[in-house]
Formats: structure tokens, C-alpha cells, sequence
């Protein structure tokens, strides 16, 4: 497989949608090889995370560089590519979109309260639930030009991860 014929999803979505989960099962599904953007962060952006400071643009610019050079990389090797990340700014999936081709996004998406829930039981991550209305004040939609589909984060991850097969199978290019 070459580089041209790779693809590149991009699970998206604030803190809480169920991005790492929908993300495995369409990487088993798939063949896809997994990666999450959480890894990519600077010591320093966690430890602001950690203690409820918002990421600003300047902390998120490395990151998402980071994220963009692993995808194109894996794609440069003839590897098809997963990872989640919030990509959260059209400018952001714009970085992402840069160096590999075909790169599409699943974007959960879902009421504020139901991801409130699910953040108050969510146990051993970094970013805690102060943050999330910062994440969800930041959201910028799927522009009509951007290759993706958004999904009701409220159906179960078996119904988002067939959703989302289905629509990549459907959006070949």
C-alpha cells in the first residue's frame, strides 16, 4: 500500500464523548493502527490540565504538529492510521489535515449533561470535568467542506462504531 492510498480518521470531540473507545473498536474493525493524541502532549500541557488550566493555542500547536508528522509518517509507510483527539477548532483539524492524505473525522457529539455524567465517573485522566465547558465553548463544527460525519454520542458504543464503519465505507475519497 502506498502513501496515497492510506487513510487517516480522526475521532473527535470534547473530553468525555467516548473518542479512545469508538476509536479502538473502528482500529480492530479496520486494521487501522491506533494512537492516542493524549500521548502527544508535553509534560507541561499536562501538568496544566492536571491542574484545571485550559490548554491555550500556543500549548496546542506542538501537539497537533506532533499528531500531523505521526500520520503522515505511518501513511509515508503505507500504514492507515486512528487516533482521537478533541481537534476541537477548524484551524486545529486544519494542522491535522496537513502532510497526510485523506484524512477524515468522526466527531461525537452530545448534550453537555450526558458527557457531565460520564466525566463525574471517569477514573485516572488528566483532564478533569472543570474543563469541559471550556472545550465545549471552544467547539467549532464540522465546516459542509470538511470530510466527516458527526455522531449522537448518546447511542451505545457498539451503534457509534458501526455508524462510523458504515460512513467510512462510504466516503472512500
Amino acid at each position: 500500500m502506498s502513501g496515497e492510498d492510506t487513510r487517516h480518521v480522526v475521532v473527535m470531540g470534547v473530553s468525555g464523548s467516548g473518542k479512545t473507545t469508538v476509536a479502538h473498536g473502528i482500529a480492530k474493525a479496520t486494521g487501522f493502527e491506533f494512537a492516542e493524541a493524549d500521548a502527544f502532549h508535553s509534560p507541561e500541557s499536562i501538568a496544566k490540565m492536571e491542574a484545571g488550566i485550559a490548554l491555550t493555542d500556543a500549548d496546542r500547536w506542538p501537539w497537533l504538529t506532533a499528531l500531523a508528522e505521526w500520520m503522515t509518517a505511518r501513511s509515508e509507510a503505507g500504514v492507515s492510521t486512528i487516533i482521537t483527539c478533541s481537534a476541537l477548532k477548524r484551524s486545529y483539524r486544519d494542522v491535522l489535515r496537513h502532510g497526510a492524505p485523506a484524512v477524515t473525522f468522526v466527531h461525537l457529539d452530545g448534550p453537555a449533561e450526558v458527557i457531565r455524567a460520564r466525566l463525574s465517573v471517569r477514573e485516572g485522566h488528566f483532564m478533569p470535568a472543570s474543563l469541559l465547558q471550556s472545550q465545549i465553548d471552544t467547539l467549532e463544527p464540522l465546516g459542509d467542506d470538511e470530510a466527516g460525519v458527526v455522531l449522537d454520542l448518546r447511542r451505545s458504543p457498539d451503534e457509534l462504531i458501526a455508524d462510523a464503519l458504515d460512513w467510512l465505507a462510504g466516503s472512500r475519497r
